[in-house]
């Protein structure tokens, strides 16, 4: 077991400056809602926002949501995770964490109950893709059924939850009828983050292993997994094709082409790679769909 998080083991300067500020306790706290997580969760948010409605957005409806579904939700999500899983080593948007604190889980609980019940105050296509997402929180951390140590299933909630309903939230918000080209883009995010959820794995196997759980890269092995990611990552620029009209499609190949560049040269080297440069892979694959979300909103952007 790892020895406490201390101030002299603080791998950054910004954590030992925090922790002197709040203490390792009420620090612990925050580290394990992990907030490096919410810029991703607000761009691939706040994505389907804008092509709802580009910069006409309703600012004070956005904001409200922003905190029921990144803070709340998110946060409480990966916080319920944590207080079940227990993790020594890195984890994914928190370096050495520190062992989580006594009432983590109490925490957890009440920021989801917060934001399940926050999220009827809005528009009902963002309210109901929010409860499910905090439906799945649950049932993807909490024993008995926890389907993070079920091979596939763990996939299916996290392609459902991040992939589709992220940005199918952010658009709700706006209350405007969801549009045929929308819902072809965040079908293609789910099969898109098939492709990286296996890749947020790999530098875990050894602790998943040692904790009993069956995840998805623990029964297919690196190989196949990296396979898999690659045929997802077609198949979601095959829907991402689908959602734009056809003379808009060469705006797909820098998205195309940065998700080969990371997926193909893994594939073929693993072997050689160690856990922290599979976890930099991981990273990497993020730029990736940075350049996605990117490309999306050039080609989609609203026009009225």
């Amino acid at each position: 077991m790892k020895a406490p998080h201390s101030d002299a083991a603080a791998p950054f300067r910004l954590r030992r400056t925090f922790q002197r500020i709040f203490g390792p306790t009420l620090l612990a706290y925050v580290l394990h809602l992990r907030p490096l997580e919410w810029p991703i969760m607000t761009a691939h948010f706040i994505l389907g926002t804008l092509l709802a409605a580009g910069f006409q957005v309703p600012v004070k409806t956005v904001l409200l949501g922003w905190c029921v579904f990144v803070v709340l939700m998110n946060g409480g999500t990966l916080a319920i995770n944590s207080a079940f899983d227990q993790d020594d080593g890195d984890i994914g948007y928190l370096k050495q964490p520190p062992k989580p604190p006594p009432h983590l889980l109490q925490v957890s609980a009440v920021m989801l109950l917060l934001s399940l019940g926050l999220g009827f105050l809005l528009p009902p296509t963002f309210a109901w893709s929010n409860a499910l997402c905090v439906l799945m929180a649950v049932l993807y951390s909490v024993p008995p059924i926890r389907l993070k140590a079920r091979a596939g299933w763990d996939l299916l909630i996290n392609c459902l939850g991040f992939g589709l309903l992220t940005p199918l939230a952010g658009w709700g918000l706006t209350g405007r009828p969801v549009t045929a080209a929308f819902l072809a883009v965040a079908l293609g995010f789910a099969f898109l983050f098939g492709a990286l959820y296996p890749l947020t794995q790999i530098y875990q196997i050894e602790e998943d292993r040692a904790r009993g759980d069956r995840t998805l890269v623990i029964k297919l092995g690196e190989t196949r997994s990296l396979a898999f990611a690659l045929l997802m990552m077609v198949a979601a620029h095959a829907c991402f094709a689908w959602g734009v009209s056809n003379r808009l499609l060469l705006g797909l190949i820098p998205s195309l082409a940065i998700w080969g560049a990371v997926l193909i040269p893994w594939l073929v080297r693993w072997r050689k790679w160690t856990p922290r440069q599979h976890e930099a892979g991981m990273y990497r694959a993020l730029i990736a769909w940075a350049v996605t979300d990117l490309s999306l909103l050039w080609l989609l952007w609203p026009t009225r």
